[in-house]
């Protein structure tokens, strides 16, 4: 196996990796550092989350940086703050043998002025976001006419989100003769029209297969009912008592409540969305990194720049609208070699989008049955025992009072002991799980549509003959209203119209920013419509976002009835079921 001295990289930058605890080089670092180099080819590199991208670029772009020269010579793109933010850190890690290289990270919701000071004082590297980017090049306190390497990092991502005109303006302004390197997790098509636009015949590094899911991961689902959700999310978190997770959610509102429902049942955990300031987003962060959070809840835009290697479990409460974010999420555990699990919580409505995800990560789901009060009591007895077995004694502090405890004790033989020891907090347990049903399937005879008051549904005269698809509805949502945290709720992509949901307090301004758009050179019309009361019957199987045959709009693809507030009594939310009806009150809940 090559070390990192062996791939072109000086002493500096090997002994700064060395502290950082790298011992050898990922298979796409194996494969990239060299290449970056040794060569000006532009590079398209695969690899999936986890394996060390960032390295593989930025280690190169660091040893053949000019220190002498202030000017910036490398620009590192970046789809979300959180990611740029790591980048950055990255970066001054790996160079901190290195003198007078300097990094400068921009990006929004951050002070402006003293990003420009930084800028100011001189930066080889400049770690952005494209929308931040573009405001300092419009303000002329970034220039880019030195610039050596643009890194597109995530650009699947950046495409999403709608960034396509700032990369357009943004590379604009750099020199025709420079480096381009794009790396992704996943190419969907849309990547590879990037590659074709952006860069000159480039040299594609593969490290493993395209858009699969990683190797050391198990996909799972469970099928429940849409009243069971969050109280089979509960279950599968009590039958893992170590769990170490992030339970993805399609909205910020979705992940506001599901957060809320936790932390109010006792859960240690905590939500990542885009409603949070960048100094709030940065605690809960780094609350999970140092383990004092057991499960975040995220959307899947806050949840980019994750860099946590020890996830045990990935659960999507709700499917990502495209397969190729079921791939990022799923990444997020199973990295640096370790096994992990990722969970998708389904009704029937939801079955069929399985089959695309499962070709796109060429692995099969795997059903699981939501377990049972016995099963979760099970692990958690022996749970606690092990926390005994494994407890640190502390004489010294103990000691004055053992004398009082073992005469109080004296008359309970040994094993009697154990059985009251561990009924405190197992009992509490038992009580909590007595009686409770089975929760597995969906046994709905009606299938409500999605009713959300606070979004206004539109019909588009777009679809999937025009070349419309989730990703390039949401970038062109995103292009006219000018701005990235409107929250957009159900799409459905239809043969030749299809249909979305925006935050109603953005209604009037789609209808307004909407009346001369185009797509693709044609006139894009877009009203205000309604859902029908009554269903339709004939359905045309669909992959995943769509393929909805209708005219009367027939069919919701995502279902909020899950997003609705759990109040303190849950009898008509839980579900027909005693055990998870009750507020958990008992110590042993809090998840430490």
């Amino acid at each position: 196996m090559s070390l990192f001295n062996e791939l072109g990289l000086s002493q500096a930058i090997v002994n700064a990796l060395t502290d950082l605890g790298y011992e050898k080089p990922t298979p796409i670092q194996q494969q990239s550092i060299p290449q970056i180099l040794t060569s000006q080819n532009d590079v398209k590199a695969f690899a999936q989350t986890g394996t060390g991208k960032t390295a593989a670029f930025s280690l190169p772009i660091i040893e053949r940086v000019d220190p002498q020269s202030k000017n910036t010579q490398a620009i590192i793109l970046s789809p979300t703050r959180e990611l740029a933010i790591q980048i950055g850190k990255n970066i001054e890690e790996f160079s901190k043998y290195m003198k007078n290289i300097n990094v400068v990270t921009v990006y929004g919701g951050a002070s402006i002025e003293d990003q420009i000071r930084g800028l100011k004082r001189g930066a080889q590297i400049v770690v952005g976001t494209p929308g931040r980017t573009v405001d300092l090049i419009k303000r002329k306190q970034l220039k880019l006419k030195d610039i050596k390497w643009v890194v597109l990092d995530e650009a699947d991502e950046m495409l999403n989100m709608g960034f396509k005109d700032d990369l357009d303006q943004i590379l604009e302004v750099t020199p025709k003769e420079k480096q381009t390197l794009l790396f992704s997790a996943t190419f969907p098509r849309e990547v590879d029209a990037i590659a074709k636009n952006y860069m000159n015949k480039p040299v594609e590094i593969n490290a493993g297969k395209k858009n699969v899911g990683a190797d050391k991961v198990s996909h799972e689902y469970y099928l429940v009912s849409e009243k069971n959700r969050y109280p089979a999310l509960k279950r599968l978190a009590d039958v893992n008592p170590d769990i170490y997770g992030i339970v993805f959610c399609r909205t910020r509102r979705e992940t506001k409540n599901v957060a809320a429902n936790l932390i109010e049942d006792g859960y240690n955990a905590d939500a990542l969305h885009g409603d949070l300031s960048q100094a709030q987003r940065d605690i809960v962060m780094e609350k999970f990194r140092a383990k004092h959070l057991q499960i975040l809840v995220a959307t899947d835009v806050a949840a980019r720049g994750l860099d946590v290697d020890d996830l045990t479990h990935v659960i999507n409460y709700k499917l990502p609208d495209q397969a190729e974010s079921y791939t990022h999420r799923s990444g997020r555990t199973g990295r640096a070699g370790k096994e992990g699990i990722s969970i998708a919580l389904i009704n029937n409505r939801e079955k069929n989008a399985l089959r695309p995800i499962e070709k796109k990560i060429g692995k099969k789901f795997i059903q699981k049955q939501i377990p049972n009060g016995k099963e979760i009591c099970e692990k958690q007895l022996f749970k606690l025992i092990d926390k005994i077995k494994d407890v640190e004694v502390n004489e010294e502090q103990i000691s004055p009072y053992l004398e009082s405890i073992y005469a109080q004790l004296k008359d309970i033989d040994h094993d009697e002991l154990i059985r009251r020891f561990v009924s405190i907090e197992f009992n509490q347990f038992l009580s909590y799980y007595e009686g409770a049903d089975d929760l597995n399937g969906d046994d709905s005879r009606e299938r409500k549509r999605s009713s959300d008051e606070n979004f206004t549904r539109f019909y588009i005269n777009l679809g999937k003959m025009d070349g419309l698809n989730p990703a390039k509805l949401m970038g062109l949502i995103n292009e006219y209203l000018k701005k990235r945290d409107v929250e957009i709720g159900q799409i459905e992509i239809l043969k030749s119209f299809s249909f979305f949901e925006i935050d109603k307090s953005f209604a009037d301004k789609v209808l307004k920013e909407f009346e001369h758009a185009e797509f693709a050179g044609r006139s894009v019309i877009v009203e205000v419509t309604t859902k029908p009361k009554g269903r339709s019957r004939g359905r045309k199987k669909g992959g995943f976002g769509g393929n909805r045959r209708s005219s009367d709009d027939r069919k919701s693809r995502s279902n909020r009835s899950g997003d609705r507030k759990f109040g303190r009594d849950r009898s008509s939310s839980s579900g027909g079921y005693k055990g998870d009806k009750k507020k958990r009150s008992y110590s042993s809940s809090k998840r430490r």
